[in-house]
């Protein structure tokens, strides 16, 4: 059955479809970024909230503003923008029809349909899954950077943005100008502190175009905190089949995640919101408390599983936790290294997370890849990783660990895993990652050099020491006999 709004009508009794009436919604939030996250994620709690009877005038509008986005809303326009988002247990599946988003912006190369649309005044959220790397931050500084190339050539073009930002300044220009009140504008990517992130960005871009149009952005405009959780694995052959053949759905674009879904978010909101509460939201001043645990034990996590696993030519999550040495190397960094700069929650400790997450990552329905939690260590490394060494260097405890993790990445960016298979590109700089972790092989330093990754931890003895000890060590004897030595210590 091909995903349409006459077939949901009929669909089977197990799959659950929109108790709603979708031509009753009406348009909200502008989210751009169309990737699986996002309708794994906050389309699912718009899903949740609509059929509670709830806020029907919240529903989502999709948008992107790279060429591939292009891709995405032909498939979805082409089923009526509904989405088969399956969940996988390691009992069972589950599918589901998400009916939360009812339209989706041309894609345009100067962004003018997005524009039109964001300066509507019924958009009263606009909000963004544009990956990590998205937000044109300087990685030495951890701001916003003016002199990136496509910023600058918006700041000259404002009229014809290309970036997400400049659609967003410019959208909110027309607004003002017609004496609209702004939207917020709400990022769920998954870095530290995501609200003042975006807000860097988007009045840093606005006031190389006009300082006045900033002024009012930072005044008018609000830009809320949250911390987002769902392990969403990429969409391939496999998840094609599995929503036909399982489900009898004929989805060119399915998603499949976990059971596990977490949303943890400031009340903080310039132009209404929906009521998220009911959907299950955690609605707290305190996000960065839950963002810490989150982004040092889960996201670094995935770091310390993946690198060691994908050398030893490991390819699922799954089968990563279960090996004993990978297990062993995650668990003792994470207790020894990363649980003493985390914070308990009202809900959770430090420790009882990383039962959670081990669990999590042990599903073997997920059948999430080594490969794609390896991707984009060069924007991801800074913000998940690099912390937990500084704040051990503060403390005065031991990086011992989180050094051989960086020793396994740069042995990793070395083109090969240890059975000598290439690697494909798996990173924005990937051919800059390569030719540093060759020369780091004899000079280990040039590693630590990536002052946009490291800043100045070369010149600190507690953490570049170990990492050359170890990636010295990597080369001579392996990932496996590594790993023992460092368990054992």
């Amino acid at each position: 059955m091909r995903l349409s709004n006459s077939a949901i009508t009929g669909l089977p009794g197990s799959i659950q479809g929109p108790t709603y009436d979708r031509a009753a919604l009406t348009t909200g939030i502008v989210h751009i970024g169309l990737g699986n996250f996002h309708r794994a994620h906050q389309a699912v709690y718009l899903d949740d909230l609509f059929s509670k009877g709830l806020d029907h005038d919240w529903a989502i509008c999709g948008a992107g503003v790279r060429a591939p986005d292009a891709g995405m809303r032909d498939a979805l326009m082409a089923q009526d923008c509904l989405s088969t988002v399956i969940e996988l247990s390691p009992e069972d599946a589950s599918a589901r029809i998400i009916g939360a988003m009812i339209d989706f912006v041309e894609v345009a190369p100067d962004n003018g349909p997005l524009i039109a649309r964001i300066s509507d005044a019924s958009i009263r959220i606009v909000s963004l899954t544009v990956t990590e790397g998205g937000y044109f931050v300087d990685a030495g500084t951890g701001t916003f950077d003016p002199t990136h190339p496509d910023i600058v050539a918006d700041a000259a073009n404002p009229g014809a943005p290309r970036t997400v930002f400049g659609a967003i300044v410019a959208g909110l220009r027309a607004r003002k100008d017609a004496g609209i009140k702004p939207f917020t504008v709400m990022s769920c990517d998954n870095l530290p502190g995501n609200g003042t992130v975006t807000r860097d960005a988007v009045v840093g871009m606005a006031r190389l175009i006009d300082p006045a149009l900033a002024d009012w952005i930072a005044l008018e405009v609000t830009f809320p905190n949250s911390m987002v959780d769902r392990i969403t694995p990429a969409t391939g052959d496999r998840e094609r089949a599995l929503a036909r053949e399982t489900f009898g759905l004929d989805d060119p674009v399915p998603v499949t995640c976990e059971p596990f879904r977490q949303w943890v978010m400031e009340d903080n909101f310039c132009n209404g919101r929906p009521r998220f509460e009911e959907a299950g939201v955690t609605l707290t001043s305190e996000v960065h408390t839950y963002e810490r645990m989150k982004i040092r034990i889960l996201n670094g996590g995935h770091a310390i599983i993946a690198y060691p696993a994908a050398l030893l030519g490991i390819e699922y999550a799954h089968e990563a936790i279960a090996h004993p040495l990978v297990r062993g190397f995650f668990r003792k960094v994470e207790t020894e290294e990363v649980l003493p700069h985390v914070a308990p929650v009202p809900e959770m400790t430090p420790a009882a997370y990383l039962e959670l997450i081990e669990s999590r990552v042990a599903n073997p329905a997920v059948v999430d890849t080594t490969r794609r939690l390896c991707h984009d260590g060069s924007n991801r490394q800074p913000k998940f990783i690099v912390p937990s060494v500084r704040d051990g260097i503060r403390a005065g405890i031991s990086v011992n660990g989180l050094a051989l993790l960086s020793a396994l990445w740069c042995r990793y960016c070395a083109g090969q895993i240890e059975s000598g298979a290439e690697i494909a590109p798996n990173d924005p700089s990937w051919d800059m990652l390569v030719a540093t972790a060759q020369e780091a092989r004899s000079r280990p330093r040039a590693w630590l050099e990536m002052s946009d990754v490291y800043g100045d931890l070369a010149q600190m003895p507690a953490f570049s020491e170990r990492f050359e000890y170890w990636l010295r060590m990597i080369w001579q004897t392996g990932t496996t006999a590594t790993l023992e030595t460092y368990i054992q210590s």
